[in-house]
């Protein structure tokens, strides 16, 4: 229920909100009234300080995460005092307390001279994913694969019908914009966010991406809908030999196959889907024909494709602090990815930003960084109201104005709920895929990387292989460990097995047969491993029971690979950046094993 007094209701029970507590309604907040007019209305009474405010788009914790090491700025000091009114969500806390604290925040803002809700934002948070930058797991939501195991799934329906799980269980918690999914198709196999895409097929990856969206989004955007923040335009697969664009070594896009349209093509579909908004990628497209700067800060990424080419008119949200970075006080300050503008001041990059046509600046909390450019005389105050017009129609499209509140209880018994835990088994069942091979049986088991007091439901667990009549094995894609404190959560590098492990492996399939369960939040090269698994899965986040079922021949594994799997670093090495289906004699191909690859 609402904790403050401030949203009352018409005799008629239409919501709006009495600012002042003297029972007299102002325009913007009846919400009988076209959006386009309540924006005007509301636009017209605020000052420059207040819509700089809504270009800022940072990041915030709840004050009781024991996580963080020392207290990030709090929401007093934030929505009280700097008006910021849109923040990503870091760790959250379990579901309740989630819904509890949107509630706090929302009063904060309702405190305020106009009363302009919050919107919260977030990574993606029903997955096994964990990456403080990326992608979120826990906080008591029903965990479903990756989205790369949505597209393994190669249904559109179940995509959809768990999208729209997501959106419910995020509404519940005050949560309205989703920043995913991602448009980025995985042409290269070394990127390290493979998993975090629908796949290496322009066509399969648009029909998912528009089902994902439609999930979550409804028909319309209103009430109960969550917007969805499409990313990382252009498309932020082609990354140079696989390295991350939150890192300088991977401050490049590149297309030695010419195929920058076919990465176009799963944001067509999500225009197409109606996407509310659109984040551009930090990297630079380069030999595109299009500017040597970042997509963030290139005119002709976000206003010569996204608003000319494309009629988008929905926000464009930039990646998060590719102007000034973020710091962590105390503990380190992680650079900004402001590549291709490197010698530019933080006030010209910001003038540069804004006249590419981005309407909020991500992960900054700062608005004198915009108060500042129009000071300056180099951005007019009619360029603010633009984005200020389109910040401001979401809010009032998603309902925020008319009651930003939600209901702790309800999001307690909805949230990671018996319903949406068993559709998301489901959904993580339809992942898997029989890559190779037939189940494994035997009443004893031998296990790695499973949790034993689960394969304990299944039969005598063994310590070691030759006492088993099964080995069940759970195996990471292979990656080179990266130094530095975000560096290293995201897989980069080499696909291969190392070769003292890929000679253990296959000694462990020698002495029993064995099941191998392989993540593929990358596509591993699988080739030490297939001519001797007795099963080889594919894996895209499943919990231990739900794999067990499947590799214990109790349950099927209908999914098709999203991807090629190479046969061999060598092919990985020589395939160009950008174009999908590029090694050379892939091992598997995408779409087994029941289709033939596009």
């Amino acid at each position: 229920m609402p904790t403050t007094t401030a949203y009352l209701r018409h005799t008629d029970g239409t919501p709006f909100r009495d600012l002042n507590h003297n029972g007299t309604m102002e325009p913007y907040e009846d919400p009988r009234l076209p959006v386009e007019d309540r924006v005007e209305d509301l636009l017209g009474r605020m000052t420059l300080p207040e819509k700089a405010a809504l270009m800022c788009h940072g990041r915030m914790v709840t004050r009781s995460d024991p996580r963080m090491p020392v207290p990030l700025p709090t929401g007093a000091e934030l929505i009280a005092a700097r008006g910021v009114t849109h923040f990503a969500m870091m760790a959250v806390p379990d579901p309740r307390a989630m819904a509890e604290w949107n509630n706090h925040v929302q009063d904060l803002a309702a405190a305020g001279r106009l009363g302009i809700p919050v919107t919260l934002s977030s990574d993606p948070r029903h997955g096994f994913a964990s990456n403080p930058a990326t992608a979120h797991a826990g906080g008591g939501f029903s965990a479903g694969p990756e989205p790369i195991g949505l597209a393994a799934t190669d249904d559109e329906a179940l995509v959809e019908e768990y999208a729209r799980l997501i959106g419910r269980e995020l509404c519940a918690v005050g949560i309205r914009v989703a920043i995913h999914p991602m448009a980025d198709l995985a042409t290269e196999p070394r990127w390290a966010r493979i998993s975090g895409t629908f796949g290496e097929d322009p066509q399969r990856a648009a029909r998912m991406i528009a089902a994902y969206i439609r999930g979550l989004q409804g028909d319309a955007l209103g009430r109960g809908s969550v917007a969805c923040m499409t990313k990382h335009f252009p498309g932020g697969g082609p990354q140079y030999r696989g390295e991350d664009s939150h890192f300088a070594a991977g401050r490049r896009l590149v297309y030695p196959g010419g195929a920058f349209e076919q990465h176009l093509i799963p944001f067509e579909a999500a225009f197409e889907a109606g996407t509310a908004q659109i984040m551009p990628a930090y990297a630079i497209p380069s030999g595109s024909g299009l500017a040597e700067v970042g997509a963030n800060f290139n005119r002709g990424v976000i206003t010569g494709l996204l608003r000319e080419k494309y009629g988008f008119d929905g926000v464009i949200c930039t990646d998060f602090n590719a102007i000034t970075g973020t710091e962590i006080p105390g503990v380190t300050t992680f650079p900004p990815r402001h590549w291709g503008v490197e010698d530019l001041t933080v006030a010209e990059q910001v003038v540069l930003t804004i006249d590419a046509g981005a309407d909020q600046l991500g992960g900054e909390t700062d608005p004198e960084l915009v108060l500042a450019a129009v000071r300056s005389g180099a951005v007019a105050e009619e360029r603010i109201d633009a984005s200020a017009r389109r910040i401001l129609r979401d809010k009032f499209r998603l309902g925020l104005f008319d009651d930003p509140y939600v209901d702790p209880d309800a999001a307690a018994a909805l949230v990671g709920g018996g319903e949406g835990r068993a559709l998301g088994r489901a959904v993580q069942r339809r992942a898997l895929v029989q890559i190779a091979g037939q189940p494994v049986a035997g009443r004893r088991l031998y296990v790695e990387g499973i949790d034993p007091a689960v394969a304990a439901r299944y039969g005598a667990v063994v310590a070691r292989p030759e006492d088993a009549d099964a080995a069940v094995v759970r195996l990471q894609t292979p990656y080179e460990q990266r130094e530095g404190m975000l560096e290293r959560y995201f897989h980069s590098g080499s696909l291969d097995f190392p070769a003292d492990e890929a000679q253990r492996l296959r000694a462990l399939a020698d002495t029993v047969p064995t099941a191998f369960a392989v993540y593929l939040d990358r596509p591993a090269v699988l080739t030490p491993l297939a001519e001797r698994a007795a099963l080889l899965i594919g894996d895209f986040g499943a919990e231990d029971d739900v794999l067990l079922d499947a590799a214990l021949g109790r349950a099927g594994m209908p999914g098709v690979l999203p991807f090629d799997l190479p046969s061999s670093m060598a092919a990985v090495e020589a395939a160009r950046e950008d174009v999908p289906f590029d090694t050379a004699d892939p091992l598997f191909r995408c779409g087994h094993p029941h289709a033939t690859r596009p």
